[in-house]
C-alpha cells in the first residue's frame, strides 16, 4: 500500500473553546471528514498545529488542513494563548512562553477524548508551530503519537535570540511581525500606526542601540518589550534562559520516544538546532527519527516551494514545495497514525542536500547558478567525515600546513561606528514595511494587508560578498567585504580537484584587543574564479558565527579581557553541506562585526545592552606555531 487516498469532504467547526487546566479557553478549528456533505463519526486520527501565526491563515487551512483531512484525518487548528481568538491576552510573550508545553497536553488530551478521535495524534507545523512540537513533546502526552517539527529552534538563548553571545538582531524585527497584531492593541488604532510605523523604519531602528525600556515602539504590547529586553541584555545564559521554556535541549531527558521527523535548511537560522535535535532523538529513542537538511531559507522548503535562497539556485531538485512536503508528510502520517504498512521505517533516516556541483554562470533568473543534489545517509553526523585542520597563514593562506614559527600577527581595527555589513545570511523575520510610493492608487493601498508589504531588510541566503546601495551598512565605494581593512581573509590556492565539506564547523583563534570586550566573527565563503559573468568571481557566503570575548570560557558568566593579553576562543558555525569545485578557493573571513545580523559590541565592556558610549577596538588574530589560529572542516572523503 501506498498511503491514503484522498476521499472525504470536509465540515469545518470553528472557533471550539477548549478549555485548559487554569480555565483560559484557546480558539481551535476542527475540520473533519465528510462526505456527500454528511459529517462522518469516525473515529479518525488527529493532525495538530498550534500556531501564534493565526489558525485561519492560508499557510495552515490550504497547506494542512484542505490537504490531510480528505485523507481521512481530522485536523485540528487552534490559536495559542494571548493570540487571535484565544483567551489569555497579556500571557503571550513570543516564544518565551511557560504555559505551551501544558497547552498542547491539554490539547492533545482533549482530542483524544472527543468521539470522533481514535486516539492517535500526530503534529505538523513550522518555526513557532515547530516550538511548540517540542515543547509539548517534553511533558508527553499519552495520545500524542508522531511529531514532524520544521525549521524550529530547541535553545532560545543559543539558536534564536543569541549566538555566540551575542543578539540576533533578527529577533528584534520578528517581536514587531507579533506585535502589529497583538491582542492588546487590536482596538488600538494609535497603537497599531505605532508598530507600523516602526516596521516601516526598520533598517534605520536597528541602528538606535543602546535601546531603552519604554522608549522603543514596543512600549504599546509591554510584554514584547519585556521579551526583547531579556533577549537584548541578558548575555549571560541565567535562570531565565535554563527555564524549560527557552531551552528545551536541557530537559531532552523528558522527552516523548515516538517517531519523528526534523526538517530544516542550511540556510535557516536554525540549521543546527534541526540537526542537534535529529541526533539528540536519534541517540535517545527507540522509535524511528529521521532528518531532512536542504538547501534551503526559513521559508525556502514550503508553499509554491523554491530552488534558490537569496542571489544562489540550486537547480530543479531542491524544489520542494507543499506538493512534495505533504507528499512526504502523508506517508509518514499514514504509517505512524493507520498503521499502512509503507515502509517508511526502513528508508534511510537521513536525506541532505549536498549544494554545489553547478557551472557558477549566471541563470536565466539571474543568480548564480550553485547547483547540487539529495543524498541519503545513515546517521548525523557522517561517521566517516575527517575533521582537518586548517591554519590561517600571515600571506592570507589557508591550508592543513602548520603555521611558520614567528609568523607575525594580521591586525585590524573595528570600529562600530563603521560595522561590516551583512550581505545575506541566515535570518527570519526582519521584515520592514514596503512603502508603496506611487506604485499603487492610494485608495486601494489601505487595502493591501500589512503581511503583503512586508520584506527582509537583509537577504535571507546566499549572495556575492559585495556591498551595493540598499544593503544595511553599506556605504560608498561599494567594496567586496574581501577588501576591507577590517576583514581578515584567508584562502586556498584555486583547488585541484573537488572538496565536500559537511558538517558544523569550528573556528578556534588566537586573538588579543585593546579593548576589554570585542567580539570576532567568521564566516565560510565559497570563492568562484571570474567568468563572463561574474568577472571579478562570485565570494558565496554559506555560514557564518560570532564570539563575545568576555563569554570565551562560557556562556554563564561574563569576563572581561585584559588589553594586549592573548586569549583563545571558539566559534561555532553552523552545519552546511557544499561541494567545493575543483578551480574554486575554500576562503574565511575573519572580523569583529557582522551588522545587522549581530548587534554591535561597543567594546566598552559595560554591561550587555546598557553602554553609555562605544569605543574603536584595536583587534590582532595570532598566526604562529605557538598560537596557531585554524577552523575545523568536515571533509568528507570523495
Amino acid at each position: 500500500m501506498t498511503g491514503s487516498e484522498p476521499q472525504y469532504g470536509i465540515v469545518v467547526f470553528k472557533d471550539v473553546m477548549v478549555p485548559m487546566r487554569d480555565g483560559v479557553r484557546l480558539a481551535t478549528d476542527i475540520y473533519r471528514p465528510a462526505r456527500d456533505g454528511e459529517l462522518l463519526p469516525g473515529p479518525f486520527p488527529t493532525i495538530l498545529a498550534r500556531t501564534s501565526y493565526d489558525k485561519t491563515a492560508q499557510r495552515y487551512v490550504e497547506a494542512i488542513a484542505d490537504f490531510f483531512t480528505p485523507n481521512g484525518y481530522v485536523v485540528v487548528l487552534q490559536d495559542l494563548r494571548g493570540r487571535h481568538r484565544s483567551e489569555g491576552t497579556g500571557q503571550y510573550f513570543h516564544t518565551a512562553n511557560p504555559h505551551e508545553g501544558r497547552d498542547g497536553y491539554d490539547t492533545v488530551e482533549w482530542i483524544a477524548g472527543q468521539p470522533w478521535s481514535d486516539g492517535r495524534v500526530g503534529t505538523a507545523g513550522s518555526s513557532h508551530v515547530a516550538i511548540v512540537q517540542t515543547h509539548m513533546a517534553l511533558y508527553r502526552p499519552p495520545h500524542l503519537t508522531t511529531i514532524w517539527p520544521d525549521v524550529g529552534p530547541i535553545n532560545s538563548y543559543a539558536h534564536q535570540a543569541r549566538m555566540g553571545g551575542a543578539m540576533q538582531l533578527h529577533m528584534f524585527g520578528a517581536l514587531f511581525l507579533h506585535a502589529h497584531d497583538a491582542q492588546e492593541i487590536r482596538d488600538d488604532p494609535a497603537a497599531k500606526r505605532l508598530i507600523f510605523e516602526a516596521m516601516a523604519h526598520m533598517r534605520e531602528l536597528v541602528f538606535s542601540t543602546p535601546f531603552k525600556p519604554g522608549h522603543t515602539p514596543l512600549a504599546v504590547v509591554p510584554n514584547l518589550e519585556k521579551t526583547l529586553f531579556d533577549y537584548y541584555t541578558r548575555g549571560e545564559y541565567d535562570e531565565y534562559w535554563k527555564q524549560e521554556y527557552n531551552d528545551f535541549e536541557r530537559h531532552f531527558d523528558r522527552h516523548a520516544d515516538i517517531p519523528g521527523t526534523f526538517s530544516g535548511g542550511w540556510y535557516d537560522p536554525f540549521a543546527i538546532a534541526t540537526t542537534n535535535y535529529y541526533a539528540a532523538m536519534s541517540k535517545q529513542n527507540a522509535t524511528p527519527q529521521r532528518l531532512i537538511m536542504g538547501p534551503w531559507t526559513h521559508m525556502g522548503m514550503r508553499g509554491e516551494g523554491m530552488s534558490y535562497a537569496g542571489d544562489v539556485d540550486f537547480g530543479p531538485a531542491a524544489i520542494w514545495g507543499n506538493v512534495r512536503y505533504n507528499a512526504d508528510r502523508l506517508r509518514w502520517f499514514d504509517r505512524w497514525l493507520k498503521d499502512v504498512p509503507n515502509g517508511v521505517e526502513d528508508d534511510p533516516p537521513v536525506r541532505i542536500f549536498v549544494m554545489g556541483g553547478g557551472n557558477g554562470r549566471r541563470n536565466r533568473e539571474g543568480r548564480l547558478n550553485h547547483g547540487g543534489g539529495w543524498r541519503s545517509e545513515y546517521e548525523w553526523p557522517l561517521a566517516r567525515t575527517e575533521y582537518t585542520n586548517y591554519f590561517l597563514h600571515t600571506d592570507g593562506g589557508f591550508s592543513p600546513e602548520l603555521p611558520a614559527e614567528n609568523a607575525p600577527p594580521a591586525r585590524f581595527t573595528s570600529d562600530p561606528a563603521n560595522p561590516v555589513p551583512t550581505i545575506a545570511g541566515t535570518v527570519t523575520g526582519f521584515y520592514e514595511l514596503a512603502d508603496l510610493g506611487d506604485t499603487l492608487d492610494p485608495f486601494w493601498q489601505k487595502y493591501i494587508p500589512p503581511s503583503a508589504r512586508m520584506r527582509s531588510i537583509v537577504l535571507d541566503g546566499a549572495a556575492h560578498q559585495q556591498e551595493a546601495p540598499g544593503i544595511v551598512g553599506a556605504n560608498p565605494p561599494y567594496q567586496l567585504l574581501a577588501a576591507r581593512p577590517d576583514v581578515l581573509v584567508f584562502q586556498t590556492p584555486p583547488l585541484k580537484a573537488d572538496v565536500e565539506v559537511t558538517g558544523s564547523i569550528i573556528a578556534k583563534l588566537w586573538i588579543s584587543s585593546s579593548a576589554v570586550d570585542t567580539d570576532f566573527t567568521a564566516k565560510l565563503i565559497d570563492v568562484y574564479p571570474p567568468n563572463e559573468d561574474y568577472p571579478a568571481g562570485y565570494h558565496m557566503n554559506l555560514v557564518d558565527s560570532i564570539i563575545r570575548t568576555r563569554y570565551r570560557n562560557g556562556w554563564e558568566g561574563a569576563e572581561l579581557m585584559n588589553p594586549g593579553e592573548v586569549y583563545q576562543v571558539e566559534i561555532v558555525l553552523p552545519p552546511t553541506s557544499n561541494l567545493f569545485k575543483a578551480g574554486d578557493r575554500i576562503r574565511v573571513d575573519i572580523s569583529s562585526s557582522n551588522f545587522p545580523r549581530f548587534d554591535l559590541n561597543p567594546n566598552t565592556g559595560e554591561p550587555m545592552g546598557r553602554h553609555t558610549h562605544t569605543a574603536v577596538a584595536h583587534n590582532s588574530v595570532y598566526l604562529d606555531r605557538n598560537h596557531p589560529s585554524y577552523i575545523v572542516l568536515p571533509i568528507i572523503p570523495q
